[in-house]
């Protein structure tokens, strides 16, 4: 009896010690009496919802389980009552979810909202690089792009035997002609063109390297709206306001500058980039005047943009950009967050090809004064020691503030610890990595290790739009379902790290964690108060 209480105690002191060291420890000392009876009830509701929900037989799915692909559950995870309680849609009580730290702009708000802009405005037109058909019309990518004067076509219709390759059509003429299905079938194609579907992320497009030519092709759908400045103006807004109502309370989303100018009210290639930063400081002000009107200004502590480029840029012509960069941060101080470049790091440039510009650069900005760091994309791979993965060295040498995503640094250990040592926090993209197929399911992703080797993580959304994962409150859902350790507190550690880890100056993060702590408090004690279910 005594050599088995003796074993006992050693296995609990065995677990004790190993889950010590998980980065929600930081949150534990100083938790009330409500934030451990939420954290109770909620995983008392998650286990009931195993056994009911993902442990029963549904006609669309055939094999259930909490963190499985993301597109082929999203209808059963909108019904959950966790996701209600994480996405809960009335304020003050939704849970907050700090800040967003890794996100595209371009692939921010809803395509269906994108298209009804695209149609108010009189001078848009679509082109496609082919007569549209049956047969190639879940293939087949649209453009749009706004011309003051309606130009030139053989054609009334994409759909026409004679339309012309490539040719524009004004897009309300194209959408009333289109022959497979009208208006309806129209905005099918569109829109379908500008998302990931589960047949394209699961069957068809299953690798990483098919994922990726159907997840770039959503950009090129979209870049002619999301390019003309009075779309843009609208879109920003809207951004904001939707982060906002997932309870995000400060956002620094990635805008791709490659393009050095964008599409003016009239069609024309006119508008440079300090005119893109000043819609911006618009967007933010006019979001502010709205919330202030409503009596909640508070929720909104502001954003910033991560100046981003493409990784196909030869070493030469990325020093353009880098002075740009430097030149709309001297400009626009409290609206520039940082620097980065984007891409499909396993085919595009490696950071290494770019040392001497990035160097030059970080000591430019040096001498200059500038709070201006860069934020890397860097391990977003299923690689092991190829060009992809080993741009997580050059972006820990290079000094990243943050690695985005940083899928495949859990296979260097090394990296790990200095990432916890240095506090470089990773921006951890679940259900991005799983649609573009880095992981068949969030059980399988590498964030649990992340988090017990007490590494900071954020949960970011990545490019939300193309997979419908609107907001953060999906990517909380599926970390918080696919692990028994993982509880309310683990939340609420990854809320504050994005505060911690974002690019606010340390005043502007004592506030936004000031404010973050009154609306968790909130959300706990509604949850406690008005669950239905005992803590004990």
């Amino acid at each position: 009896m005594g050599d088995t209480q003796d074993y006992f105690s050693r296995r609990a002191a065995l677990i004790q010690e190993d889950k010590s060291l998980r980065r929600e420890n930081y949150s534990l000392q100083s938790l009330t009496n409500n934030e451990l009876a939420a954290d109770k009830i909620v995983r008392h509701i998650r286990a009931e919802e195993t056994v009911s929900v993902w442990g029963v037989e549904h006609d669309e799915v055939s094999h259930l389980f909490p963190g499985m692909e993301f597109l082929t559950s999203k209808r059963i995870i909108d019904q959950t009552k966790i996701f209600k309680i994480i996405s809960k849609a009335c304020a003050p009580t939704k849970m907050p979810k700090g800040a967003l730290l890794h996100a595209h702009i371009d692939a921010t708000v809803d395509k269906g909202y994108l298209l009804e802009l695209a149609l108010k405005e009189p001078f848009m037109h679509v082109r496609a690089s082919c007569v549209i058909t049956a047969a190639n019309s879940t293939t087949a990518v649209p453009e749009f792009r706004a011309f003051k004067e309606v130009q030139p076509s053989q054609s009334a219709s994409v759909t026409d035997l004679d339309y012309p390759a490539d040719s524009w059509i004004p897009l309300h003429q194209a959408r009333e002609s289109f022959s497979l299905g009208g208006p309806d079938g129209f905005d099918k194609w569109a829109l379908g063109a500008m998302v990931i579907n589960p047949a394209e992320a699961y069957g068809t497009h299953n690798t990483v390297t098919k994922i990726w030519q159907k997840f770039q092709s959503t950009f090129r759908a979209t870049a002619g709206l999301t390019m003309y400045r009075p779309i843009f103006r609208q879109f920003l807004r809207r951004f904001l306001m939707e982060s906002i109502g997932d309870g995000i309370s400060y956002m620094e989303p990635r805008i791709n500058f490659f393009d050095k100018f964008m599409f003016d009210a009239d069609g024309n290639e006119t508008v440079p980039h300090r005119e893109w930063l000043l819609d911006f400081g618009q967007a933010i002000s006019e979001v502010r005047a709205a919330l202030r009107e409503q009596g909640r200004e508070e929720v909104f502590v502001g954003a910033k943009f991560i100046y981003t480029t493409l990784r196909i840029l030869s070493p030469e012509e990325l020093e353009w950009y880098l002075e740009d960069c430097i030149a709309l941060k001297q400009e626009f101080p409290d609206l520039i967050a940082g620097f980065d470049l984007v891409g499909d790091e396993n085919v595009a440039r490696p950071l290494i090809d770019y040392i001497e510009p990035l160097l030059a650069f970080k000591q430019r900005v040096k001498d200059l004064g500038l709070d201006l760091p860069l934020i890397l994309h860097a391990g977003e791979t299923l690689s092991d020691g190829g060009k992809a993965d080993n741009n997580l060295y050059d972006a820990l040498l290079l000094g990243t503030k943050r690695i985005g995503h940083g899928f495949s640094i859990v296979k260097h250990p090394k990296l790990m610890q200095l990432c916890r040592e240095k506090g470089i926090a990773l921006e951890v993209c679940p259900i991005s990595n799983e649609i573009l197929r880095l992981t068949t399911s969030i059980p399988m992703h590498p964030l649990p290790v992340m988090i017990n080797q007490g590494v900071p993580v954020t949960l970011n959304s990545d490019d939300p739009s193309v997979f419908g994962a609107m907001g953060l409150s999906y990517d909380f859902y599926q970390v918080f379902v696919s692990s028994e350790t993982t509880g309310l507190i683990t939340l609420k550690q990854i809320a504050l790290d994005s505060i911690e880890f974002s690019t606010l100056d340390t005043e502007e993060k004592a506030r936004a964690a000031s404010v973050w702590e009154k609306h968790w408090h909130e959300f706990v004690d509604d949850l406690v108060n008005n669950s239905g279910i005992a803590a004990d």
